[in-house]
């Protein structure tokens, strides 16, 4: 845990989706999508780490977004040394939304 990482506080904002011991997803409190953090302060996992992360968000994306296709985006933007990635609808940036 790094002091001041938003990221690692893991403070209930918005909705949350899925716990475990590895990671926490829940909808992004900027652009409220579906967003996976890894539970540890670091920006890149093991490839074995990843694919828990991605599976876990998959389960919820395929959910929230059932009726149509969406990507996994892990460029960390705004947090950059706390791996994190949304899962984003088809058009996400064309409509403004950011």
């Amino acid at each position: 845990m790094s002091e001041g990482c938003e990221l690692c506080e893991a403070a209930v904002i918005t909705k949350r989706y899925f716990e475990d011991e590895t990671c926490w997803i829940g909808d992004c409190e900027v652009c409220l999508v579906p967003m996976v953090v890894w539970r540890v302060h670091d920006a890149a996992p093991s490839p074995e780490v990843r694919r828990h992360l991605h599976d876990a968000l998959a389960l919820v994306a395929n959910e929230e977004f059932a009726a149509t296709s969406w990507t996994i985006d892990d460029h960390m933007r705004n947090i950059p040394d706390h791996y994190h990635a949304h899962a984003r609808p088809p058009y996400f940036w064309r409509r403004g939304l950011h």
